[in-house]
């Protein structure tokens, strides 16, 4: 996955928009106005890119066990979020994965007003 790809697989998903909320790096995916994804665009340029996303608790603990490439999230809650970097033992399909089960979990987060206006979109 290249981070155009990344781009357009995100912006599939229902009512997901892009935003730099930190800075002119850090490209950020959101729905109902939540971060669900995060990357480093400077970390794409110099090949070592990584995707910050939210996580099931138990499931982030059992991730980080199982994959070399999944470690705590990088300046995010430990708990609830994951850095996992591209080019390691994460194949394409399973990024994909992880992405969608963090844009679940956002989306399921925000209340059910939000997310009737994000179906609506």
């Amino acid at each position: 996955m290249n981070i155009q790809q990344l781009y357009d697989f995100c912006l599939t998903k229902k009512g997901v928009t892009e935003h730099f909320p930190f800075d002119e790096d850090t490209l950020v995916f959101k729905v109902g106005g939540k971060m669900f994804c995060l990357t480093s665009l400077k970390e794409w340029e110099n090949g070592t890119p990584s995707l910050n996303l939210k996580c099931d608790p138990e499931k982030a603990l059992e991730l980080r066990a199982e994959y070399d490439a999944i470690t705590v999230g990088y300046h995010m809650s430990k708990i609830h979020w994951n850095t996992i970097a591209f080019h390691s033992d994460v194949d394409d399909k399973m990024m994909r994965e992880l992405i969608n089960h963090s844009y679940e979990l956002v989306f399921k987060s925000l209340t059910k007003k939000v997310q009737s206006e994000v179906l609506d979109s």
